[in-house]
């Protein structure tokens, strides 16, 4: 039963967190018909700006964070306008080739800045330490980040299925035409759509770096499981990206607690199956 709780529970968090960044892609991908391969270097920018805002420049962590996530907002505002909107109406293959490319950018400069090897995250003490949860101790960290993902991850369902926004979205990429005439800045709502997918990339790179930790390759390393989440799910559906990436969270967990020399294959069975 210890065994199975820790399953558990440590397959919902890392699920949660992987959710989390796996629905910026959801969102560029899904909604906006974009093969954007260049999504995990977003969330691997903003996991190194928040380590370095702590380490360097003395942010706390409650506000390295948002900080972090801003600014990769914003940067993500600046890629979509120089880079992206250019790929809108290209093909597939266009897409993918030129969204690589950005990663291979974004890792040769994380190496530039930071060095090879892995960089880690010093949390704050009052993050630290276990909670007892009734059938085991579980680590805090992993409570609050879960906590902070389902609240994210129902405010983006309420919005996209609930509201005028996702309308608005899908309308503007069937028909950018029609969407103009009746009054909608598609420009600008493709920009803000954009940077909320980079924004949860980056939110999610930095609850993801104390379990995950930052390396320059970070953004192909996990690049298959945030597709794997998207290819499972269905593109632009929230409500089955949930879902399929806690299953995709416990498969790896246990995976790799139960078959350590063969943990990572168990992932690409479950794809296959």
């Amino acid at each position: 039963m210890s065994t199975v709780a820790f399953i558990l529970l440590y397959g919902l968090s890392y699920g949660l967190v992987l959710c989390l960044i796996a629905l910026g892609l959801v969102i560029t991908m899904g909604l906006m018909h974009v093969i954007n391969l260049g999504h995990g270097a977003f969330a691997a920018i903003g996991g190194y700006l928040a380590i370095n805002l702590m380490q360097q420049q003395g942010f706390p962590y409650a506000l390295a964070v948002p900080s972090a996530v801003i600014a990769v907002a914003a940067f993500g505002v600046l890629a979509e306008r120089l880079l992206y909107v250019r790929l809108y109406k290209r093909s597939h293959l266009e897409q993918v080739l030129v969204t690589i490319g950005f990663n291979f950018v974004v890792i040769a400069v994380i190496t530039m800045l930071f060095g090879p090897n892995i960089t880690r995250m010093e949390l704050p003490t009052y993050l630290r330490g276990n909670v007892d949860l009734g059938i085991r101790e579980f680590e805090l960290y992993r409570v609050v980040a879960s906590g902070i993902c389902i609240v994210i991850i129902g405010a983006l369902w309420w919005v996209f299925e609930r509201t005028s926004t996702g309308a608005r979205l899908r309308a503007a990429v069937d028909n950018q035409g029609m969407a103009q005439a009746m009054g909608m800045n598609v420009p600008l709502l493709f920009a803000a759509t954009f940077a909320l997918g980079c924004g949860l990339a980056a939110l999610g790179g930095i609850l993801a770096a104390p379990m995950l930790p930052m390396e320059p390759m970070w953004p192909m390393k996990y690049l298959v499981l945030m597709l794997v989440i998207v290819a499972l799910a269905g593109h632009g559906q929230v409500t089955a990206s949930v879902a399929v990436a806690i299953i995709v969270g416990v498969v790896e967990t246990a995976g790799r607690y139960l078959f350590p020399q063969f943990g990572a294959f168990f992932i690409y069975l479950l794809l296959i199956g």
